[in-house]
């Protein structure tokens, strides 16, 4: 339930079977926003290796829900293989609910399953590390923002600005909303 122990735990144990794929200075910091937070419900959208998952659910508190979306044979390092969904479905609390999506989350019929899942209730947390795109991010961010509440906190990974040739676009969508909300770098 320590940020420093869930992070050396996902980068030093089970030989990088759930590493996730983040810096570790701006990861910790973004868990320290998490923490205080104390989400109840929570979104993320690209789960690849499990790390951030493995964390938001460690963090979070004992009867939270998480939610995980993440398209089989994504072009970002997404498509976890079926049998990691037992280890990942191991990550909960006993008290928590956590629902693996394998689907794509530009879909309608995957936000609507999340919107099932919420039954009314708002995400208090949102991570959108999925499709780098620009298309993709800012249709991640234009389907299930929405769904988050007034004061809840949304996350981008890959803000930073990348070379052409990966196609993250990422800073380019960041760059145009930012100015609309209130945000920590």
């Amino acid at each position: 339930n320590n940020i420093n122990d869930v992070w050396n735990f996902i980068n030093n144990q089970l030989h990088g079977l759930i590493k996730p794929m983040q810096i570790k200075e701006e990861f910790t910091e973004l868990l320290k926003v998490y923490v205080n937070k104390q989400p109840k419900i929570i979104l993320e959208i690209g789960t690849a290796r499990g790390g951030t998952l493995f964390s938001f659910c460690k963090l979070a508190p004992e009867d939270a829900t998480l939610i995980s979306i993440d398209l089989p044979k994504g072009k970002f390092g997404g498509g976890y293989p079926d049998w990691k969904i037992p280890l990942f479905q191991a990550f909960k609390k006993e008290n928590q609910q956590l629902y693996l999506l394998r689907e794509d989350s530009h879909n309608t019929e995957t936000l609507n399953k999340v919107r099932d899942i919420l039954n009314g209730r708002n995400i208090d947390f949102l991570f959108i590390d999925a499709d780098h795109t620009y298309e993709g991010v800012k249709k991640d961010f234009e389907m299930y923002s929405p769904l988050v509440k007034d004061g809840g906190i949304i996350a981008f990974h890959d803000i930073v600005k990348h070379p052409p040739e990966l196609g993250c676009n990422v800073d380019k969508f960041w760059n145009e909303i930012k100015k609309e909300f209130q945000f920590q770098e």
